[in-house]
């Protein structure tokens, strides 16, 4: 029987409650769903689930000192490691996974280090091309409720996510916590799909599975790269146009459709989920349940065009998995890793 989902809904932050559904912004945003706003992911309105047997992890990179929660496995290998990507609204505080779900425990009890970034907010875990600004305005000032130049992560210096989860992060696991710095797993849910993807892609002597959960596969398809922009306003006030340019081969880098004859290549298993978009007996009818349905609706899209793509390939190194029920909801996430675990434990170490 499938438990009930969290009445509460990572997709929106806390300070706009329930004036979102009758704002100009969540209009937009209704509207403009099946374009693919990317506004999922983060766990921004639920209360922390601070699990007190993780313990922070800080290591100094260019984006200066970011903060890295590990639960540790139960029987106290360093040789099995996965890393847990959060989405578009990751916090400052806590990764959403130790936030909204029992994962981290789940796999700890399966003999897996679990790491679990912390931050990077709208940021796709990648490497931008400059700090988030619109139009050359330094950032620090709120214009009405969108926050577009508003302070932040991100946003006096310049994104380095990739570079800190495949040196500064995976270096200091292994000389401070003796962990294996190869064959480890990745993982993530909404963007954090789609990044966790892009990384074993371009680093597959670290990760050698990946897993991606209503993941955004297909960035250059039509009206995603403004969808994302959209998406990316709304998430803390982020220009797109700072993380990668139009088109350009760094953007072409980050997209799934693009870069999945690397995944062939490379062998890494993967995992990849989204489900059919259709709410089950514990979403209530709310903006919240149409919202997560929308969302999900287009990331079963986009996998679906990364499942094709994959086939005319000749991709044998994939597992799919389309639930009958399933929205935009860490629920939904929750249920997919613990059917995923089986198949990431046997494939890291």
């Amino acid at each position: 029987m499938r438990s009930p989902r969290w009445k509460r809904w990572p997709d929106r932050p806390a300070a706009h409650g329930s004036r979102l559904r009758d704002s100009a912004l969540g209009v937009a945003l209704a509207l403009l769903l099946p374009l693919g706003i990317t506004i999922a992911g983060g766990g921004a309105t639920a209360s922390a689930a601070f699990n007190p047997a993780a313990f922070d992890f800080w290591v100094d990179s260019g984006m200066g000192p970011i903060k890295t929660r590990v639960l540790r496995a139960a029987d106290g290998n360093t040789n099995r490691v996965v890393y847990a990507l959060d989405g578009m609204r990751a916090r400052e505080d806590l990764n959403g996974w130790e936030i909204e779900t029992d994962i981290a425990e789940t796999l700890a009890g399966m003999n897996i280090n679990v790491v679990m970034p912390v931050g990077g907010q709208s940021s796709f875990y990648a490497d931008w091309n400059a700090p988030s600004e619109f139009v050359g305005i330094t950032p620090g000032a709120v214009v009405g409720g969108l926050n577009l130049v508003s302070g932040g992560p991100g946003k006096s210096y310049r994104y380095q996510w990739e570079t800190f989860l495949t040196d500064n992060l995976r270096w200091a696991l292994r000389d401070r916590l003796g962990f294996n710095p190869s064959r480890n797993g990745v993982f993530g849910l909404s963007t954090g799909g789609g990044a966790a993807l892009t990384l074993s892609a371009y680093h597959p002597d670290q990760f050698s599975f990946a897993g991606s959960f209503s993941g955004y596969l297909n960035n250059s398809a039509p009206g995603m790269r403004e969808a994302i922009r959209t998406g990316m306003i709304d998430a803390g006030g982020y220009n797109v146009d700072s993380m990668a340019p139009p088109w350009g081969p760094q953007w072409l880098r980050m997209d799934p459709f693009v870069f999945a004859p690397r995944l062939i290549d490379n062998g890494t298993r993967l995992w990849i989920a989204a489900g059919s978009g259709r709410p089950d007996a514990g979403d209530e009818p709310s903006f919240d349940t149409v919202a997560g349905m929308g969302l999900e609706s287009l990331a079963l899209t986009n996998t679906r065009a990364f499942q094709v793509r994959m086939s005319t390939l000749g991709a044998s190194n994939v597992v799919y998995s389309f639930p009958e029920f399933g929205i935009h909801a860490w629920n939904t996430w929750q249920n997919e890793v613990h059917q995923m675990a089986p198949d990431l434990s046997a494939n890291i170490g």
